[in-house]
C-alpha cells in the first residue's frame, strides 16, 4: 500500500499543485527519501484522502500534484474500547494496538487497581493514534477522550447494542456471547481491565448496567494486549473481518 500521511488542508481538486511541508514531509525527504514521481496518500483524518504525485522536491517540502481523491465510508458498526490505565509506557502501546485494530474511540479508565496514570495528556497519546493510523494506512484516527472514572464506564454501557468485559472469572467464552443477534449492532464497548484485575465491586456494576462478562481464553494477556485481542475476536465473530 502507498505511504499514508495526515494533513490539516486536504487537497481534493485532481489536477490541482499542493505543498506538503509539514514534519511528515520533511521525514518523507529525509528519512523515506521520496522523490520526483513517487505517489503517496494524504488524508483529513476523517475518511477523505487524496492520491499525490510528487513533482519537485524542496529542501523542507514536497510539491505535488493530485491525482484522484475520493472518500471513505466508516463501517456501519462503531467500537469503542475502555482501557484501564496501564502502567509506565504500556499505554502508548495500548493506543498503537487499539488503533491497528480499528477502533473508533478509546477511553482511559481510572479503575480501582490502576496503577498507571495518562500523566503525558491526551493530546500525547492523540499524536500517538495518529502516527499509529498513518502506520496501519487508516484513513480515520480514533479519538482517545479524557480519562473516565468507574461512574462513567458504567453510564456508556446503555449507550451502546454490545458491552463485553472481558475477565476470567467469566463462565462463557466470547464465542458463546456474540451470536448471531448481535450481528447487526451498530456500537460494541468493550472493556478492559488493569493488571491486577477488575474487582467484584466493578465487575458487578458493569453487569448490572447490562454488559455481558466474557472469557477470552486460557492464557491471561497483559492488559495493554487485551484489547487487540478482544478486537480481533469481536470483529471476526461479527462478521467485520
Amino acid at each position: 500500500m502507498l505511504t499514508l500521511f495526515f494533513v490539516n488542508n486536504l487537497p481534493r481538486k485532481v489536477g490541482s499543485s499542493y505543498e506538503f511541508d509539514s514534519e511528515d514531509a520533511q521525514h518523507a525527504i529525509r528519512v523515506l527519501r521520496m522523490s520526483a514521481g513517487e505517489v503517496f496518500m494524504l488524508s483529513d483524518g476523517q475518511g477523505k484522502w487524496s492520491k499525490v504525485k510528487i513533482f519537485a522536491v524542496k529542501k523542507k517540502s514536497l510539491e505535488v500534484e493530485v491525482i484522484e481523491t475520493g472518500t471513505q465510508d466508516p463501517l456501519d458498526i462503531t467500537f469503542t474500547v475502555v482501557q484501564a490505565l496501564p502502567k509506565g509506557d504500556r499505554l502508548k502501546e495500548c493506543i498503537e494496538l487499539l488503533t491497528e485494530g480499528g477502533v473508533d474511540t478509546i477511553i482511559p479508565w481510572s479503575a480501582q487497581r490502576s496503577i498507571g496514570k495518562a500523566e503525558k495528556g491526551v493530546e500525547k497519546l492523540q499524536i500517538t493514534a495518529r502516527e499509529a493510523s498513518k502506520q496501519s494506512r487508516r484513513f480515520f484516527i480514533p479519538n482517545i477522550t479524557d480519562v473516565a472514572n468507574t461512574s462513567k464506564v458504567v453510564d456508556l454501557i446503555a449507550q451502546h447494542d454490545l458491552v463485553l468485559v472481558f475477565h476470567e472469572s467469566a463462565t462463557n467464552k466470547v464465542s458463546e456471547i456474540v451470536t448471531r443477534k448481535y450481528y447487526e449492532s451498530q456500537s460494541v464497548l468493550i472493556i478492559i481491565g488493569p493488571e491486577g484485575g477488575i474487582t467484584n465491586e466493578e465487575l458487578e456494576l458493569f453487569k448490572s448496567a447490562g454488559a455481558k462478562v466474557a472469557l477470552m481464553g486460557r492464557p491471561i494477556l497483559r492488559s495493554a494486549h487485551a484489547g487487540l485481542a478482544a478486537m480481533s475476536a469481536v470483529n471476526a465473530l461479527i462478521k467485520v473481518w
